[in-house]
Formats: structure tokens, C-alpha cells, sequence
């Protein structure tokens, strides 16, 4: 007992709760138990698939209930209406029938009726997992709560079943009450994603860039400035033809965070003089921009390049840099 009490207790490192509800189940059905019981005990815990199934409930269920005037519906409950007519015999025989219908449907549907609920997919690898999470700052990508709050899942941002790729630009960080409501069939916020992600303009220079890409990935390329400010200036656009920053979704702000960090090892390796960047948007004519193809700047910044360089880009306004 005390190495498995000393376990528990102090050396267990948890992202989750299945180690404890293995452990717990195992304990419970001495000493072994087959994987399904411990899946079982691990979803008994999952409040997120209560919510999703409150919904179907309430959306679903209980809406063509009512309209048949089966069951009525007081705020968070349902009622059977008549019940206190039946007879202790008729309920039992009512219940029989409900089995019945029940497996006759799964008999001639099998398991098609939980193919809107079922991973297949392999799981996402325990390094990208890490990376994703990491990337997120330990936050849901959507509503933004702590790690400390709710588990975190990994989720395809462009769903599997709409052709979404297992690469780490199409993963995010949900929480699993947002990742279960958002479904893996969503296709009000991801309709025409892969179509929208393909666009391009004929006349800009930045979609049909001819210079030559030093990175890329999914969703954005990166190439040396034209008209560099330091040496090894680099531009980092999205691939998709979009005007400034604010039009960016959150997979291309991803996408071309992630090459700054890969860029950032890169040159700092093939310059070891580069102590600094500047990184940064200019949004809108009055801003300076005058290619407008969102572009990235990121400008390696060496000691001694600039005789004040305190304020950074606050110089971008005469007299406005030197704040002390």
C-alpha cells in the first residue's frame, strides 16, 4: 500500500483525471478490470458530453415531445404526461417496448448512430499535443479559460470529416466544453474554410510572391524584404489574400506566429551579432502600409545599430520614442 499511497500522493503528475479513475476502478473490481469499465468510469466524470446531450434533449428530443404532446416541460424538468394513470403493470410493459425500439433501431442502424460523436483518428502525439498547449499559454483558444479551470483538449481547427489535416497549424486548444459544442461536423464556422484559405489576386505582388521563400507552412510564407531596414529583414505574409491584420483568422495569426519562432532561431544562428528584434503590422494607409497583402515585419536589431534605440517602435513618430 505505501508505494501506491506514495504514488498518488506526491508523484503522480496529472494533465487530467484518468490516472486517479484508473487507479480508483481498479481498486473497486479487485485489482483488474477490462479497458471498457475504466472508459466508462473516465466518461462518468465528462460533464461536457452531459452538456451535449442536455442539448440534443432540449433542441431535439424533448422539441418533438412536446409538439406530440407527450411530455410537458417545467423550466429544467420533464414530465410524462398522464404517468399517474398507468398501472404498475402498464409501466413495466411501456419500458419493455422502449427496449425494444432501441435495439431494433441499433440493430438496423449499427454503429452509424454515433458516428457524429466517435474519433477515429489516431490521437494526437504527445509532442504536438505539448506544442499546441504551449502555443495557447495554457488557454482555451476560443473562450480564453485557464488550464487550472477546465482540461484542455487538442482540436482540429478545419474538422477531419471537411478534410482538416493532422498538421500543427490546424490544431487548437479548447476547453472540452467548447471543443464538445463545437462537434467535428461544424459547419457554420468552418463552412468553405479550405475555399476561403485558397484565395489569392491576380495583380498583388505578395500572392504571387516570385523572391525566394525561407519558410513556410500551411497557411503562411516568409521571404526577405525588398527594401530591408537591418540586415536579414524578413516579411511574413499569409497565403491567402487578406488586407491587414484584422482580417486574419486565428489559424493564419497561429501559422505566422510560429514561423517568427522558427525564424528567430534561424537567423539568430546565421548571425550571432542579432541581439534583438522588432516585430510588427502596419493597418491602413495612415499607418504607413502600402502593400496591402497582411505582411508581417520581422527586423533582426544588432548592438549599436541606432545610437538611442530605446522606445523601439514608438520612433515610428518623430520625438516619440524617447519616453524617460
Amino acid at each position: 500500500m505505501s508505494n501506491l499511497k506514495d504514488f498518488i500522493e506526491k508523484k503522480m503528475s496529472m494533465s487530467h483525471i484518468y490516472q486517479p479513475v484508473m487507479i480508483k476502478t481498479l481498486l473497486e473490481n479487485g485489482g483488474i478490470t477490462d479497458k471498457k469499465t475504466i472508459a466508462k468510469n473516465i466518461l462518468s466524470y465528462d460533464f461536457s458530453q452531459i452538456e451535449y446531450y442536455e442539448g440534443i434533449t432540449n433542441n431535439m428530443v424533448g422539441h418533438v415531445l412536446r409538439k406530440n404532446e407527450v411530455v410537458l416541460k417545467d423550466k429544467n424538468n420533464y414530465k410524462l404526461k398522464l404517468f399517474e394513470d398507468l398501472s404498475s403493470t402498464e409501466v413495466p410493459e411501456l419500458i419493455a417496448l422502449c427496449d425494444e425500439k432501441i435495439n431494433e433501431y441499433i440493430k438496423k442502424r449499427g454503429a452509424k448512430i454515433w458516428e457524429h460523436r466517435r474519433r477515429n483518428r489516431k490521437a494526437v502525439p504527445g509532442s504536438t499535443r505539448y506544442q499546441v498547449l504551449k502555443r495557447a499559454d495554457g488557454r482555451c483558444e476560443l473562450c480564453g479559460i485557464s488550464k487550472e479551470e477546465k482540461a484542455l483538449e487538442v482540436d482540429h481547427i478545419i474538422p477531419k470529416n471537411n478534410g482538416g489535416e493532422d498538421s500543427i497549424d490546424n490544431y487548437q486548444a479548447l476547453c472540452f466544453s467548447c471543443n464538445a459544442n463545437k462537434r467535428d461536423t461544424d459547419d457554420t464556422d468552418f463552412r468553405n474554410l479550405s475555399v476561403k484559405y485558397q484565395a489569392r489576386k491576380p495583380d498583388c505582388i505578395f500572392c504571387n510572391i516570385s523572391r525566394k521563400i525561407i519558410a513556410e507552412n500551411e497557411l503562411s510564407i516568409a521571404f526577405y524584404d525588398k527594401y530591408p531596414v537591418t540586415l536579414k529583414h524578413v516579411l511574413i505574409v499569409p497565403k491567402r489574400h487578406c488586407n491587414d491584420y484584422f482580417e486574419l483568422s486565428q489559424p493564419e495569426i497561429n501559422a505566422m506566429i510560429r514561423l517568427t519562432h522558427i525564424l528567430k532561431e534561424k537567423l539568430k544562428t546565421q548571425d550571432k551579432n542579432i541581439s534583438g528584434f522588432n516585430i510588427g503590422f502596419n493597418s491602413g494607409e495612415d499607418a504607413g502600409q502600402t502593400v496591402f497583402h497582411c505582411h508581417m515585419h520581422l527586423i533582426p536589431r544588432r548592438k549599436g545599430d541606432v545610437e538611442n534605440p530605446i522606445g523601439g517602435v514608438r520612433n515610428l513618430i518623430p520625438g516619440k520614442g524617447d519616453y524617460k
